[in-house]
C-alpha cells in the first residue's frame, strides 16, 4: 500500500503479506535452519532414524537427508530450497544429502552472524563464493587417485555410505553386490569409464531377508509366461525381441467386408489363421525359443508358440525391452518379417519363478550383460524399501569412483582440512570478504562437530584434537565414532568419493547465495472466486445511445 496525497492507494492484492528487510532475512534463515535441525541427528554411522507418517498413514523409517525431507510436507519457501538441495545431491551424486543440508544451515547461521555486524549480504555471498572455490581446490589436493578398477575401496566406500543406515549390519554383503553391478555395466567412452544407473533394474519383494538379496547376470521382468502349455524353464535361450504385435493389426482406416455365404466367412478366418501360422512359423524360422514381446500376443498365436515348444512373454516395458538388448545382446524387431537368426540375443537360462506371490521371468547367465537387475529380500516392506535406499546410495557412490575415481578418508577429515585451508587463503583476503571466508570455514567444521554430537563424545575437545593434528599435517586424522576418539582413519578404510563431498559444499553454497540475496518476501494469499473478466461487478447504470 503507497500514500498519495494521504488517499491510500491498492498495489498489491488484498490479502497479501509482504516483509523486507532483516525481517525478511531472518525468517528464511530461520526456517533452512530449522530443516537442518531435523536431519542433525540422522549423521553418521551413529546417528538415529525418523519414523514418517504421511497423510494417509504410511510409514517410512530412514536416515536418508533426501527421504526425510521429501516425506515431509514443507510450506515455508526458504526451507523447500533445501529440500531441492537434498534432491539435487540426491540426484548428482546419490550420497551425502544430509551433510549438505546441515552445511546449508550452518552457513547461514554464520552469515547471519555476519549481517547483525553490519556486514551486507552481497559482501557475505562474494566471500562464499570464493571460499568455495578455494574449497574445490583444496579437497582435488587432498584426494588420492584410486584407478578405476580399485573394487576393494570401491567396496570400503559402499560400507561406509551404509554405515548409517537400518541394513547396516548387512552393508559389507550389500557393498559387493553395489561394486559387482557396477562394474559389470561400466564402459568406456572417448577414453573416459562411464557406469550408468538406468541399465541396474532394481526389484523389491518382501520376503526371506536380506542376506538374500542377489544380483542377476540378466533381467526380471515383472510379467509371466503367457500360455500355461508353453515351457516354463529354457536352457541355452535364443532370444527374439519384438516390439510389434503378434496378432492381426486394425487398419488405420474404416473398412468394411461384406459376407453373404458360409463359406465366404470360413476362408476369411482360414486366412487369418494363415497369417498368424506364419508370424509363429517366421519365429520358428529364426531358431527362436523364447519371444519377449512389448505389445500383446494374439490368443491363437499363443496356442501355435506353445504347441512349437516356445516361451512367450508379453506387454513388457520399453524400458525393459532396451535393457534386454543390452542384457542378451539381441536387436529390437519392429517387422517380423525382417527377423533373422543373426537378431535374437542368448542367455543361459530363462525361467519363470514364484516370488512372493508373483510370478516373475528370469533371464539370467548372460554371457557379458550391460543391462543387469538386483532383487531385493526383507522380512518387512519397510526393511525392503530402507535396503533399496541403502543400494542407491551404494551404487551411486561406486559409480562416482568409476566416473572420477578419486576418493577421501572421511569422518569428518577433509571438512577438517577445508576449514584449515580456507582460514589460511582469508588472510591473503582484505576487506570484509575475509570475514565471509572465516564463516565458511567455521561451518565446515560443523560436519567433525556432528558425528562426535551423535556419538555421545564431547565435540569442543574432539575439534580442538582434530584442529591440532592437522596442523600438525595429519591430513587423515578424523572423528572415530566406533572408538570414541580422533584417531587416522586410514586403517579403518573410511573411504569416500571426492564427487560426494565437491557437490555436498557446492549446493549448500549456492542455496546459501540465494537465500541470503532475498530482501523481500511478498506472499499473495488465494482470495475467493473473482468477479466477471474486464471489469469489477455488474453494471448499474442506464443504456447509452
Amino acid at each position: 500500500m503507497a500514500q498519495l496525497s494521504g488517499t491510500p492507494v491498492l498495489i498489491l492484492k488484498e490479502g497479501t503479506e509482504r516483509s523486507r528487510g532483516r525481517d525478511a532475512q531472518s525468517s528464511n534463515i530461520m526456517a533452512a535452519k530449522v530443516i537442518a535441525e531435523a536431519v542433525r541427528t540422522a549423521l553418521g554411522p551413529k546417528g538415529m532414524d525418523k519414523m514418517l507418517v504421511d497423510s494417509f498413514g504410511d510409514v517410512t523409517i530412514t536416515n536418508d537427508g533426501a527421504t526425510i525431507l521429501k516425506e515431509i510436507d514443507v510450506q515455508h519457501p526458504a526451507a523447500k530450497i533445501l529440500v531441492e538441495v537434498a534432491k539435487t545431491q540426491d540426484d548428482e551424486v546419490g550420497d551425502g544429502t544430509t551433510t549438505s543440508v546441515i552445511l546449508t544451515g550452518e552457513l547461514l547461521k554464520n552469515a547471519e552472524e555476519l549481517i547483525k555486524e553490519k556486514i551486507h549480504p552481497t559482501v557475505i555471498v562474494e566471500g562464499y563464493s570464493k571460499a568455495t572455490e578455494k574449497a574445490m581446490e583444496i579437497l582435488d589436493s587432498i584426494a588420492s587417485d584410486v584407478g578405476v578398477d580399485n573394487k576393494d575401496i570401491q567396496k570400503k566406500a559402499a560400507i561406509t555410505s551404509m554405515s548409517s543406515k537400518v541394513v547396516g549390519g548387512s552393508a559389507e554383503f550389500l557393498a559387493d553386490i553395489a561394486v559387482k553391478a557396477i562394474n559389470l555395466i561400466k564402459e568406456e567412452k572417448d577414453g573416459k569409464w562411464e557406469a550408468d544407473l538406468d541399465n541396474i533394474s532394481i526389484q523389491k519383494k518382501q520376503g526371506e531377508s536380506i542376506e538374500d538379496t542377489h544380483l542377476i547376470s540378466g533381467l526380471i521382468i515383472d510379467k509371466e509366461v503367457v500360455h500355461s502349455g508353453m515351457p516354463k524353464s529354457v536352457k541355452d535361450a535364443k532370444i527374439a525381441l519384438l516390439e510389434t504385435p503378434l496378432e492381426i493389426e486394425k487398419t488405420e482406416f474404416d473398412a468394411k467386408i461384406s459376407i453373404t455365404q458360409v463359406d465366404q466367412m470360413q476362408a476369411f478366418l482360414a486366412q487369418e489363421e494363415t497369417m498368424l501360422r506364419n508370424m509363429v512359423k517366421k519365429i520358428k524360422e529364426s531358431g527362436a525359443n523364447v519371444v519377449l514381446c512389448q505389445k500383446g500376443i494374439d490368443d491363437m498365436v499363443q496356442h501355435f508358440l506353445s504347441k512349437e515348444g516356445i516361451m512367450a512373454v508379453r506387454r513388457i516395458k520399453k524400458s525393459d525391452i532396451e535393457k534386454l538388448s543390452k542384457a542378451t545382446g539381441a536387436k529390437i524387431i519392429s517387422n517380423l518379417e525382417t527377423l533373422k537368426s543373426d537378431d535374437l540375443g542368448k542367455a543361459g537360462l530363462v525361467e519363470e519363478r514364484r516370488i512372493g506371490n508373483d510370478n516373475m521371468v528370469f533371464i539370467e547367465e548372460c554371457k557379458d550383460p550391460k543391462a543387469i537387475s538386483i532383487l531385493i529380500r526383507g522380512g518387512s516392506q519397510m526393511i525392503v524399501d530402507e535396503a533399496d535406499r541403502a543400494l542407491h546410495d551404494a551404487l551411486c557412490v561406486v559409480r562416482n569412483l568409476v566416473n572420477e575415481p578419486k576418493a577421501v578418508i572421511g569422518g569428518g577429515a577433509p571438512e577438517i582440512e577445508v576449514a584449515k585451508g580456507l582460514r589460511a587463503y582469508a588472510e591473503t583476503l582484505s576487506g570484509r570478504e575475509q570475514l565471509a571466508v572465516q564463516a565458511f570455514a567455521k561451518a565446515m567444521e560443523v560436519i567433525p562437530r556432528t558425528l562426535a554430537e551423535n556419538a555421545g563424545l564431547d565435540p569442543i575437545d574432539i575439534l580442538v584434537e582434530l584442529r591440532s593434528e592437522h596442523g600438525a599435517g595429519k591430513k587423515n586424522v578424523g572423528v572415530d565414532v566406533m572408538d570414541g576418539k580422533v584417531a587416522d582413519l586410514t586403517d579403518k578404510a573410511i573411504w569416500e568419493p571426492v564427487m560426494v563431498k565437491k557437490q555436498a559444499i557446492k549446493s549448500a553454497s549456492e542455496a546459501c547465495q540465494m537465500i541470503l540475496r532475498i530482501d523481500d518476501v511478498i506472499s499473495s494469499k488465494s482470495s475467493g472466486p473473482s468477479g466477471p473478466p474486464g471489469g469489477s461487478g455488474p453494471d448499474t447504470g442506464g443504456d447509452e445511445d
